[in-house]
């Protein structure tokens, strides 16, 4: 089995299976832990987790670095020739907060991999930090008492790693361990961020916005013979199509006064929901990239500032809809729609490690994933966000980062400049995204 490699990913955890399944407590190394059969949901099971990530996390970081990256692994579900898995559905967050009372709140992070058997079972991977010189020492928090002696945990016990099992700590090994603690802190951070995407301009916005609701005032306050009402005006024929077709029943002379008269009221707050839906889905997706330069960082904090900028979400062409551009003044209701429009709600994962925001007049993107790995770029996806120049004549925006790192006072800057992309028109950009085929 290579282990010069981190053991993350697919391919990765797949050949330390397969490597397990050929030798079975063999495979057991001070960076290896195997269990056939333990339950993650049980006391029993999660006191064995804990002892194995507490005896990882007290590894000295030279003798660690030598395999998986300094990481260390527990394999769950798999022995000689037979891997039955584990029961499906061990939540990640849900392990966390029951590992968390013996693990203490000062813990490193650690992540976690599955590979799937059948429908119904897995084999769980429990991947533990490197450890890292200014650590300090990570006792056991919490009392354990197992069928098992050697499963027991005690409260202020200090365990490691032996060759192939974790046990409380000789002197020797506390001593080492307290010198790790004394290795001068954490060392600099050097981290390369970059975007990735373009970061957009847009003239006219705010003329093409109240041209279209203009003509929707005017086609609304402008009687239309029945025969004619399904054909769009001529100024949406050239590419800006019209979402009045088909009205319902025609309303009487004053409830069109009252209805129009309550979307004028509103018409401030339609145009600006409807622009956000508009650049949303015609603007490209932005993402952020970064590289920790020989530095494991842990749980990054890393606040992404584009000055002179707006974000806004993105949306895909499927989620293009004229009427949430154009507020009619009059929506026709269709009956097979039950319920709020989900797609006007932005719904995150637990946990997502990305989130956007605008902050006065710049746009801010926090990324907090579990880790930067030394060399080993980290990206986030390109379907989150648009980010949009405030003034459409700049060629570049000034973007500066600041970094903060779990268990360090240190906090890192840094700052470049970015090109924006090629202008666009707004009309061109309302026709291509909206009316593509008009």
């Amino acid at each position: 089995m290579d282990t010069d490699i981190i053991p993350l990913g697919e391919r990765a955890l797949r050949s330390i299976l397969d490597h397990v399944l050929s030798v079975d407590d063999e495979a057991e190394t001070s960076y290896l832990e195997v269990k056939s059969a333990i339950d993650p949901t049980s006391k029993a099971g999660v006191a064995k987790i804990a002892k194995f990530l507490l005896g990882a996390a007290n590894r000295r970081p030279q003798e660690a670095a030598r395999h998986f990256r300094g990481n260390a692994v527990l394999v769950i579900g798999a022995q000689k020739a037979s891997a039955p898995g584990i029961p499906r559905g061990v939540e990640a967050h849900e392990l966390e907060d029951r590992l968390r009372p013996y693990l203490g709140p000062q813990f490193p992070a650690f992540e976690f991999g599955r590979i799937s058997v059948d429908d119904e079972r897995e084999v769980l991977f429990i991947i533990a930090q490197p450890p890292q010189d200014g650590q300090t020492i990570f006792p056991c928090h919490k009392d354990f008492q197992g069928q098992d002696r050697r499963d027991n945990l005690e409260d202020g016990a200090i365990y490691v790693r032996g060759t192939s099992n974790t046990r409380p700590a000789r002197a020797g090994e506390v001593l080492a361990l307290v010198e790790r603690a004394r290795g001068g802190g954490k060392s600099s951070i050097d981290l390369d961020v970059e975007i990735v995407g373009s970061i957009s301009r847009v003239d006219r916005i705010d003329e093409v916005m109240e041209q279209i609701y203009h003509l929707e005032e005017e086609q609304f306050s402008t009687p239309q013979e029945p025969a004619t009402q399904t054909s769009p005006p001529a100024f949406l024929a050239s590419g800006l199509a019209s979402s009045l077709f088909g009205r319902a029943q025609p309303l009487s002379p004053q409830k069109r006064a009252e209805r129009l008269e309550a979307w004028r009221s509103q018409k401030r707050t339609y145009i600006a929901r409807g622009r956000e839906h508009f650049l949303g889905v015609g603007l490209p997706g932005v993402g952020i990239r970064v590289v920790s330069r020989d530095r494991f960082v842990a749980k990054p904090h890393l606040i992404v500032t584009f000055h002179g900028c707006e974000v806004l979400d993105h949306l895909t062409a499927d989620n293009a809809d004229y009427e949430k551009i154009v507020e009619p003044v009059v929506r026709q209701q269709n009956p097979y729609e039950v319920g709020l429009d989900p797609s006007v709600y932005r719904i995150m994962p637990r946990e997502y490690p990305v989130a956007w925001s605008n902050r006065g007049g710049d746009a801010e993107v926090v990324l907090t994933p579990e880790s930067f790995r030394p060399n080993v770029r980290w990206e986030s996806d390109q379907d989150d966000y648009v980010i949009l120049a405030r003034n459409p004549q700049v060629g570049a925006v000034t973007v500066t980062w600041v970094l903060t790192e779990d268990g360090n006072d240190t906090v890192t800057k840094g700052e470049f400049e970015v090109p924006t992309g090629d202008l666009i028109d707004a009309a061109d950009l309302l026709k291509a995204a909206f009316f593509e085929d008009a």
